[in-house]
């Protein structure tokens, strides 16, 4: 015969007899709420981020977001013309939510043989036939404020797109940002 003293249920009656199974269990559930809220912020966080890119209309000389895997040149905002390039945006203070402190670091787009052989392996399922070191001499990239486009694979190409490592404010080192 089982015999329960009246006034308390069997577990709070058995966790008051031992304080170290009090703790052991106020100490679980600070964990499990912890754990909780450190989910929700990662969710919260890469809600989103990764599935959108920034691009610049040449013509219209605006920022636009659009999917990331996009391949530039894409259309721009004001018409069919192909004149939206990928956009690196850079935070200059290591803030990417201080927008204020947003500047494109440089544009980039592929030589119309790369876009082709981009768009049809995709469609294929498979590799672009070029390889990857051929690929770098069709990334073309440049300053908003550049004329002309140039190789990534070029020592100049190299300069633009390293260049932006060095605007930080102080010791502040600018990072990339994301839409």
């Amino acid at each position: 015969m089982l015999v329960v003293r009246q006034g308390q249920p069997p577990l709070i009656s058995s966790m008051a007899a031992d304080p170290a199974k009090v703790m052991k269990t106020a100490a679980a559930l600070v964990m499990l709420g912890a754990a909780g809220v450190l989910l929700w912020q990662f969710v919260e966080r890469g809600r989103g981020d990764s599935e959108l890119a920034f691009f610049y209309d040449i013509s219209e000389q605006r920022l636009f977001v659009g999917a990331r895997d996009l391949i530039p040149p894409v259309h721009g905002l004001n018409d069919a013309t192909e004149d939206g390039v990928r956009a690196v945006v850079v935070s200059t203070n290591g803030r990417p939510d201080a927008k204020s402190t947003w500047r494109i670091a440089y544009l980039e787009t592929y030589s119309p043989e790369l876009k082709l052989q981009l768009e049809a392996a995709r469609a294929a399922g498979t590799s672009p036939p070029m390889d990857r070191a051929a690929a770098q001499e069709h990334r073309l990239v440049k300053r908003p404020e550049d004329r002309e486009w140039v190789s990534l694979a070029t020592p100049e190409g190299e300069q633009i797109v390293s260049e932006w490592t060095t605007w930080g404010r102080g010791e502040t080192l600018p990072v990339v940002c994301a839409p």
